[in-house]
């Protein structure tokens, strides 16, 4: 009878999906998301975990007022062809991908 002296080997935690790229999100990447800006009402609102980098591009899209009145949720923040087509291109990405570039921010 042969007896391992190894360690068994412990299973990944699970990773939460990304609602905007689809892509699995390592916990050190979460960022939690208020749909509904909290300076705008949202503070008690519903929240999606994404990962940092699709958050960061959706702040980097959108002012706040445009967050609470038109894009308050992941299917409108997709309908915006600039977001679609980053969710698209990100998709393709490791999930531990993060970009060291960040765009200005929109006012």
């Amino acid at each position: 009878m042969q007896v391992s002296n190894s360690t068994p080997r412990r299973q990944p935690p699970e990773w939460r999906v990304c609602p905007l790229c689809g892509r699995p999100i390592p916990p050190h990447l979460e960022s939690r998301h208020h749909l509904t800006p909290k300076l705008k009402g949202g503070k008690h609102g519903p929240i999606a975990v994404l990962h940092t980098i699709c958050h960061d591009k959706v702040h980097s899209v959108f002012t706040e007022a445009e967050l609470a009145r038109d894009y308050h949720t992941i299917e409108k923040l997709l309908a915006h062809p600039e977001m679609e087509k980053f969710a698209r291109w990100v998709a393709k990405r490791p999930p531990e991908y993060r970009s060291g570039n960040r765009g200005p921010r929109r006012r």
